[in-house]
């Protein structure tokens, strides 16, 4: 599974951050930045989560 970012409509509000910090980060920019080519199993729900939780719909499974 892959996680993409429509950075026309995030907002980096870092929702995604707090519930998956493994695979999403902000810098001192806030810009966002997703860690890992593939999202590990170990993480998968986590990201479901954050995407269905992200209040810009930037975030998409893939």
């Amino acid at each position: 599974m892959k996680v993409t970012v429509d950075f026309d409509q995030c907002e980096a509000n870092g929702i995604c951050v707090g519930i998956a910090p493994e695979v999403f980060d902000l810098d001192d920019d806030d810009n966002l930045h997703v860690l890992v080519d593939e999202v590990p199993k170990a993480d998968e729900h986590d990201v479901k989560t954050a995407v269905a939780q992200c209040p810009k719909a930037a975030l998409k499974l893939a």
